[in-house]
């Protein structure tokens, strides 16, 4: 007899079909002609395409403050965005990878979410973790940043299953540590906050060490087998530029930064603040970078004002509620009190890290711990979301959500996505010719 499959899991995946679709079309319609990081970018993997030639280093850092220009080593992210183009050579092919990568780490983290927390409604944490604005305007479309949440997520899933204190024995720990690997070194081509994951991966090692010094070794070589797969697009930089020169210049955000312990102070924009932010619906920051544009865009648009002003107030009563429901919340088990008690460790290890950086705590530049703050935001309302009445309004907000991110999209579809002018980037993938589209940075290699 053949397996049958029922109606009620047909319906699930027909959701998840449409909320891919949903999730790809926001990221076409979103910055990339406006945005210069985006369109950078892009042009690694375009080059890569046009040209054949390796990419030996990934994004651009800091490039107005910096000289020469500093660029993080490793093909990754060329790879990533110009493998696509040989598949597929239409300019949509680069976010069509992004998207599926992104799906499918935010689908593996709902499950595990859905796993710890059985008493929520599996629909709920799903469809929050694939419409929350953090992981719609961050994963959907093509800058660095945007391809970190796929490492993370498998970072930090596998790394919670290594703890004895947070394991739910969800995953054979062979394959935990092999996830590590594989995403520590995804990371490390993507973005600089790469570093705030190696306390995770110690105190990982740590607890397995403690089970006895085979589990260590069994570890260090699962890891290894992951690292391998990721690190070695690595190699090839530091065997033609050498060690020093092959760091592109990465190494020099190492020093010391007291001007940061003033941005801590502020309540609103620190860390804390910016942390709690990605589990919650965050408006103003994706409306526009200043005020004038974003009252420009609802003047513009005044049938979302409602929805706007629905969803902002709820994007700022959402962590103000999850920084008191930290002192407020009484759980009977232990696991409230261990996630509790982890999250505030990774947001005090945020604020000593931005300590030895000359970048400012902005919410994009430790993006990578956001499944912590998502599965943290889970847990504070996991008691409310047992009731019917709080099932309804869920059900609300979640519809809002995408009303006001279909508007969104629209706005940005004829002004500053890839539309505008779509022949351009077409023609440069026709004509072998990626300076149709634009050119690299002064300085990149």
């Amino acid at each position: 007899m053949g397996y049958r499959v029922s109606s009620k899991t047909k319906g699930f995946l027909a959701l998840l079909l449409l909320l891919f679709c949903f999730r790809l079309g926001f990221g076409l319609c979103s910055e990339f002609w406006s945005d210069d990081d985006t369109k950078q970018i892009y042009l690694i993997g375009l080059k890569f395409y046009t040209t054949h030639q390796w990419p030996y280093f990934g994004p651009d850092v800091d490039y107005s403050l910096q000289s020469p220009l500093v660029q993080i080593p490793g093909a990754l992210q060329g790879v990533l965005v110009g493998a696509p183009f040989f598949v597929l050579p239409i300019p949509e092919a680069p976010f069509i990878l992004l998207n599926i990568l992104s799906f499918a780490g935010l689908c593996l983290l709902a499950w595990y979410c859905a796993r710890r927390l059985p008493e929520v409604p599996a629909w709920i944490i799903w469809a929050w973790l694939l419409t929350a604005p953090w992981t719609l305007d961050f994963s959907t479309h093509p800058v660095n940043t945007s391809y970190v949440l796929f490492g993370a997520i498998l970072f930090f899933v596998a790394a919670l299953e290594t703890y004895p204190f947070l394991t739910k024995n969800l995953l054979p720990i062979k394959w935990a540590n092999f996830m590590m690997g594989f995403a520590l070194f995804w990371v490390m081509q993507l973005h600089m906050s790469w570093p705030i994951l190696l306390p995770f991966l110690f105190l990982s090692f740590y607890f397995q060490y403690r089970k006895s010094v085979l589990s260590l070794w069994r570890a260090l070589a699962w890891f290894a087998l992951g690292a391998i797969l990721t690190g070695s697009l690595l190699l090839p930089t530091f065997f033609k530029y050498g060690l020093h020169q092959g760091l592109g210049g990465a190494d020099t955000a190492l020093t010391f930064n007291a001007r940061n312990l003033l941005k801590f102070i502020n309540p609103v924009e620190g860390i804390l603040g910016r942390f709690l932010s990605y589990a919650s619906f965050e408006v103003p920051r994706f409306l526009g970078p200043h005020t004038i544009q974003r009252l420009a865009f609802l003047k513009e648009h005044p049938w979302i004002i409602p929805f706007a002003v629905f969803l902002g107030v709820a994007g700022i009563l959402q962590p103000i509620a999850m920084f008191f429901l930290w002192f407020l919340k009484k759980d009977s088990g232990q696991d409230w009190q261990h996630i509790k008690y982890f999250t505030l460790a990774t947001v005090c290890l945020l604020y000593v890290s931005f300590l030895f950086t000359n970048r400012t705590p902005q919410a994009h530049t430790f993006y990578l711990v956001l499944p912590i703050a998502m599965i943290y935001g889970f847990y504070c309302w996991s008691a409310f979301l047992v009731k019917r009445r709080w099932r309804l309004f869920i059900k609300i907000f979640l519809a809002c959500g995408i009303i006001f991110h279909t508007g969104l999209a629209l706005h940005k579809f004829s002004r500053e996505s890839l539309y505008v002018d779509h022949n351009a980037v077409q023609s440069a993938i026709d004509r072998k010719d990626y300076t149709l589209v634009g050119e690299r940075r002064p300085g990149a290699r």
